[in-house]
């Protein structure tokens, strides 16, 4: 699913990543492709041997919080240090260790939730530069889309000033044979189209371009503008009411969490009585059922029929799926089927899984965006990344820090790469969605989609 990437003249960074579980495995893959020298830590001898046999990469099997490990690993000249174990205290103490010989920039996963609620704290008082949740992340990104059911996905730029929808176009709705240009013209210039799926197809289109129905796109927009559009193309735009979580675990705390403070009621099934227990406690506001949610009749009797939305968040990915899949059947839900693995996002996209979230991609992404600023010069970093398109284009939020070539000139006069474009300019706040005459200025934020991946600073986006 991964894109070769293109590299620019910046300087490949050393980094260490300890523990190579899905999230470790996945940014060993990504890092690796971006051109960085990598060395994973793992306790598990088999998991080093398959790593080892996957990737041209170190691989020391041992502990990531012995000293003697990280000096084998060379700690003292790395430039990123990455902790992903399966255990918060672990990643925390590994990083502190790792800062103690070392100036390298270090990242730990925690997902508990009283770690969580401490982020900021643990973050300055370990010099940390990132904490990572997947977990609260991917639960974010749920709960945005059933504020907005009709999206498949958005995602949220210039720190929640802009969003970034992605949706199908349905069978006779009206952007159906017209152009974007004509959009433009009768619907609202108030939104960009940025990419557009059609038949395994991915393009960056012109104004040109000729919408059809069940096209797969993207557009971007100030916030408040999304839900404009999309009514105006007759889209339902209301957040769901009601929802029912299947499964107990951190995930499904945390989307509860969002829900309830928006004011959607939740029904959480969870087939431990145990933690129905636990979880009546933290979330005395949901309804919280002990049942096995993966029968017919356990889904039937709480009540699937009658929910707006339904979201299957058990550790394993085929119960997932088919749980979505029975769902559809049986109701109209808003669903959503959260993935681990994301090796099979080819067969997943043949089926109708509604919105499809991949919890490992969202921690790699984040990381992956602060790699690429530490390689970056110092005219501009990025801010924000996602993959979109399984991985087929990026959306990168590039912070302009100095002046380069793509500053003070108006965007029609800049020699840019084919299949790229200018989505957005945040200015002090101000979302412009730019013409040809506009100008990229000292201190703006800028988002770029392009099928070119790896961009690392803003003045990749320009010709060689």
């Amino acid at each position: 699913m991964f894109s070769k990437f293109t590299h620019t003249a910046s300087k490949s960074l050393k980094i260490i990543i300890v523990g190579c579980g899905k999230v470790g495995h996945t940014l060993t893959e990504q890092l690796s492709k971006e051109g960085n020298n990598i060395t994973v830590i793992e306790k598990n001898p088999t998991v080093v041997g398959d790593v080892d046999a996957q990737f041209d990469i170190i691989t020391i099997h041992g502990n990531g919080a012995s000293y003697s490990t990280l000096q084998e690993a060379g700690v003292e000249d790395c430039d990123l240090f990455i902790a992903v174990t399966g255990s918060d205290e672990l990643n925390l103490l590994c990083c502190t260790i790792a800062k103690q010989f070392s100036k390298c920039a270090a990242i730990a996963r925690v997902r508990t939730p009283d770690y969580s609620k401490e982020v900021g704290y643990l973050r300055d008082k370990l010099g940390l530069a990132m904490i990572i949740n997947p977990e609260l992340e991917s639960a974010r990104e749920m709960a945005r889309i059933l504020y907005l059911p009709t999206a498949l996905q958005v995602s949220t730029f210039a720190h929640g000033q802009a969003e970034m929808i992605k949706f199908k176009i349905p069978e006779g709705n009206t952007l159906d044979n017209m152009t974007i240009a004509n959009l433009g013209k009768h619907i609202t210039h108030n939104i960009l189209i940025c990419g557009v799926e059609r038949a395994g197809e991915v393009f960056i289109p012109s104004g040109a371009f000729t919408l059809k129905a069940d096209d797969v796109v993207y557009f971007a927009s100030k916030r408040e503008e999304a839900r404009k559009f999309l009514k105006n193309i007759g889209m339902f735009t209301k957040q769901v009411r009601n929802a029912m979580i299947v499964g107990g675990g951190l995930s499904a705390y945390y989307l509860a969490n969002e829900l309830l403070h928006t004011g959607i009621d939740v029904h959480i099934l969870e087939s431990s009585f145990e933690r129905c227990n636990e979880l009546s406690m933290l979330l005395p506001q949901a309804v919280v059922i002990n049942s096995d949610a993966t029968s017919q009749e356990g889904l039937l009797g709480a009540g699937i029929k009658d929910m707006e939305a339904f979201v299957p968040l058990t550790g394993i990915d085929e119960e997932n799926i088919l749980l979505t899949l029975f769902a559809k059947k049986v109701s109209k839900a808003k669903v959503i089927t959260k993935v681990n693995r994301i090796h099979f996002t080819d067969v997943i996209s043949d089926l109708d899984l509604g919105s499809v979230v991949y919890p490992k991609l969202i921690t790699s992404e984040a990381i992956i965006a602060y790699a690429r600023a530490l390689r970056a010069s110092r005219s501009s970093e990025i801010e924000t990344l996602y993959h979109i398109f399984d991985s087929r284009a990026e959306a990168i939020e590039f912070k302009i820090k100095e002046s380069s070539p793509v500053v003070g000139k108006e965007l029609k006069d800049l020699p840019l790469k084919k299949d790229l474009l200018i989505a957005f300019i945040n200015r002090k706040g101000k979302i412009i969605i730019p013409s040809g005459s506009d100008m990229i200025e000292v201190g703006d934020s800028v988002m770029i989609v392009t099928t070119h991946t790896g961009l690392n600073e803003i003045r990749d986006i320009l010709k060689k």
